[in-house]
């Protein structure tokens, strides 16, 4: 008899951070059926076409701004990240050979602190 197989935990986080640009409408609504809060900026486009729309234009989305100044907790590493231009461009051929890279920054970041 073999066993069943392996699923992953099924978790659902609480809330996601994000920069205004992943703030658009489709994201808030996909992301609020799901039960997950958003903490994310409004666009300065979207603001402007609400308050155009005056009473019709809906109420501004919730944001908490003590919430959306520790995104910079998730985003640093992905700037360390990025000044690797091998990486950011991902110009190897290989899978093993960007996984090396992908460590090998991760070591220096580490070593840097």
């Amino acid at each position: 008899m073999s066993s069943p197989p392996e699923s992953r935990a099924r978790t659902c986080p609480d809330s996601v951070l994000g920069d205004r640009a992943y703030g658009s409408g489709a994201n808030r609504e996909h992301l609020w059926s799901r039960g997950i809060t958003t903490v994310m900026p409004e666009k300065k486009d979207q603001i402007a076409a609400r308050r155009k729309r005056g009473s019709k234009g809906g109420r501004p989305p919730a944001f908490n701004g003590t919430s959306y100044k520790n995104r910079s907790v998730v985003e640093r590493p992905f700037a360390y990240v990025k000044q690797w231009r091998g990486l950011a461009a991902r110009y190897d051929k290989l899978a093993i050979t960007y996984r090396a890279a992908v460590v090998l920054s991760a070591i220096l970041t580490w070593l840097r602190r």
